[in-house]
């Protein structure tokens, strides 16, 4: 661990006014956390990060603190903010090993969760708690969706989900259908038939997001989502150009080093990295380079072919005409983002 984290809580000002809780997405009561934490009740802190985000453990690693809790930390303005996100990985980490209850009393009513990620399973912990029979079914072997399949495990280790799936799933009866894809053989009419009497539908955003540019289907190219599935599958070469700048690419790119290329560049089409600044230093730091106000207009066997990009007016990048070059590379990943890939919407009568 980086900091200490009793330094950390420390320095915690206890505003009356928390602005970093206003910039947490689930208004974390971070001031009573760290308090408690100050005054031995480590326990109690961790049951209050339990009991307001199930994920807590997760959080703690791979949120946008920069932006969110820590980006509206007061002392941030003139100095370093606290850094929460290591107060709260070690008082999650710590509570999570002492949490061994069991189900909660029956209410008598089943639900069923399709897809294991991030937003199913917080929903399926917490209606666990209120004494429903839950059952979550996933496409996928394991619990995490886009947390286990689509963040790099030197970022998010697996061994945090597994325990998620013990201390949450198990424990508290939650059972998992694995290797199930709703949709196909079993129908969300079949889940009704079955005795569920409410279905929450999270699948995910598992559709790559196209650049519609010629040479997106070419052998030595891939999409993030895929490639941060199982990047060892991919044989992309030497030089590998990631086109988009946010945190998937940085994962794309440091996953790239880790693979054994020996130069890994980074290509922007505007002049700022959406990425975390978090994120972006560590892929610099790894000898990722970038490339800033580029704009992809082709990929070839041998490279892509970039012009130089001007912002508009209205805030769009756009290529400038004759500024073409090609850049040669070995392979091209392309991180534009998600979009949503599942038919259960559109195939099931009366979802909407």
């Amino acid at each position: 661990m980086s900091l200490h984290v009793m330094e950390e809580a420390n320095r915690c000002l206890q505003c009356k006014k928390p602005r970093w809780q206003q910039g947490c997405p689930i208004h974390t009561n971070i001031p009573e956390v760290i308090r408690l934490l100050k005054d031995g009740k480590l326990n109690d802190a961790g049951w209050m990060l339990f009991e307001n985000n199930p994920l807590t453990t997760v959080c703690s690693l791979v949120c946008d603190h920069e932006k969110q809790c820590e980006g509206h930390c007061v002392r941030g303005i003139k100095d370093t903010p606290v850094h929460f996100s290591v107060i709260e990985n070690y008082i999650s980490t710590t509570f999570a090993n002492q949490m061994v209850a069991g189900p909660a009393p029956s209410n008598g009513r089943k639900v069923a969760i399709i897809g294991a990620g991030p937003a199913g399973l917080t929903i399926a912990i917490i209606l666990a708690r209120y004494g429903y029979s839950v059952t979550i079914y996933d496409s996928r072997d394991k619990i995490g969706g886009v947390m286990r399949y689509g963040i790099p495990d030197f970022r998010l280790p697996d061994s945090v989900l597994d325990d998620i799936a013990y201390r949450h799933l198990e424990l508290k009866g939650i059972r998992f259908r694995p290797n199930t894809h709703i949709g196909s053989a079993i129908t969300i009419d079949d889940l009704f038939r079955d005795g569920v009497q409410s279905v929450f539908v999270g699948a995910g955003l598992w559709k790559p997001r196209q650049l519609h540019i010629k040479g997106e289907s070419l052998g030595h190219v891939t999409f993030a989502i895929n490639y941060l599935e199982s990047p060892e599958a991919f044989r992309l070469g030497e030089h590998v150009m990631i086109i988009g700048s946010g945190n998937s690419a940085m994962d794309c790119a440091r996953t790239a080093v880790r693979q054994g290329a020996r130069y890994v560049t980074v290509v922007n089409r505007r002049d700022v990295i959406a990425a975390s600044q978090y994120e972006s230093s560590y892929a610099k730091l790894e000898g990722v380079s970038f490339m800033m106000l580029k704009y992809p207009l082709e990929i070839r066997e041998d490279g892509i072919v970039l012009a130089d990009s001007e912002i508009t007016a209205e805030g769009k990048a756009k290529p400038i005409p004759g500024t073409e070059k090609l850049y040669p590379c070995t392979g091209v990943i392309i991180a534009a983002s998600q979009e949503l890939e599942s038919n259960l919407v559109t195939t099931t009568k009366g979802i909407d």
